[in-house]
């Protein structure tokens, strides 16, 4: 059934009350890696640093936990908006953002407010951008902007919005890094919260057009601001403002992603900067995973 747009844009906002503690924060973090040996920190699984992802005593919450706080609803409260009836198998997430207001607290009751502020026309699919806003008693916690892709619903004569795509600084990078990607991490990803079976079951990823499961496209997005933060910004979650990247290709569990990371002049003292990131798939020609993939820190 086609997408009404203008029904899907002005219909009233939804509301949906998340909750987590130190287990949900944990389980995110095993899923994206923490824990696991890097060339960094080869004995990463008693390393402080990394003890900080997976010890509750000394826990902290990576900024991109926002995607799956309370089981992952953003997206699902997004897909079930008025106007919006489409075919999960013609779904890609076409883009992440996630701004940060203040630090993600381990345990947490919050209220979600959902909306769906524009649907763009491709042509051959549509685009749809879901927000989410997270507010606690305390106040604003974090808004997520997503980017879902829907096959074959296009055509319906809707502005074809922005298509912007960035460009890598002309250097070397500052930092290169792998993260090799456990034969069986999407099965402990997808206990977060996203339950598609294109990451578990080989018949449905071959109905799909794949050979073979693969990642989900968040795991690789958690698992590159992890690096991000780890390396450039010395472990410190908080420092991260915002964190968008757009999903430019597929990677598969068994795989190394190759992470490179540039760093841009800062700004006034104190103000933070900015970090230019790049994931491809080390063991597949360096073919693009994330792209147009930039972190803005404090």
């Amino acid at each position: 059934m086609p997408i009404d747009a203008a029904k899907a844009t002005s219909a009233e906002p939804r509301t949906t009350e998340l909750a987590w503690d130190h287990k949900d924060v944990q389980l995110y973090h095993l899923g994206i890696g923490a824990g696991a040996a890097t060339p960094e920190k080869p004995h990463a699984a008693t390393d402080p640093d990394e003890l900080r992802y997976t010890l509750e005593r000394a826990l902290h919450v990576l900024p991109s936990f926002a995607t799956v706080a309370g089981g992952g609803m953003a997206l699902a409260g997004g897909l079930s908006a008025p106007g919006i009836e489409v075919d999960l198998a013609a779904v890609l997430h076409g883009g992440q953002t996630v701004t940060v207001h203040r630090a993600l607290p381990v345990r947490g009751r919050a209220t979600q407010t959902s909306t769906v502020p524009a649907v763009y026309d491709k042509g051959k699919a549509a685009v749809i951008v879901l927000r989410s806003e997270v507010a606690d008693d305390d106040g604003p916690l974090w808004t997520c902007d997503t980017q879902i892709f829907v096959r074959g619903e296009g055509g319906f004569g809707g502005e074809r919005g922005p298509s912007v795509r960035g460009e890598l600084p002309d250097r070397a990078p500052d930092l290169t890094t792998e993260r090799r990607i456990r034969a069986d991490q999407a099965l402990l990803y997808r206990l977060s919260g996203d339950w598609n079976p294109l990451h578990a079951d080989p018949e449905f990823a071959e109905l799909a057009g794949f050979d073979r499961p693969i990642l989900h496209g968040l795991c690789s997005y958690g698992v590159a601001l992890k690096a991000a933060v780890d390396l450039a910004l010395d472990g410190d979650v908080a420092r991260v403002r915002t964190y968008t990247a757009r999903f430019a290709g597929v990677a598969f569990p068994g795989e190394t992603l190759r992470i490179r990371i540039w760093r841009e002049e800062e700004e006034a003292a104190g103000a933070g900067g900015r970090l230019v990131v790049s994931v491809t798939a080390a063991d597949r020609d360096d073919a693009p995973v994330l792209a147009d993939t930039t972190v803005a820190y404090r």
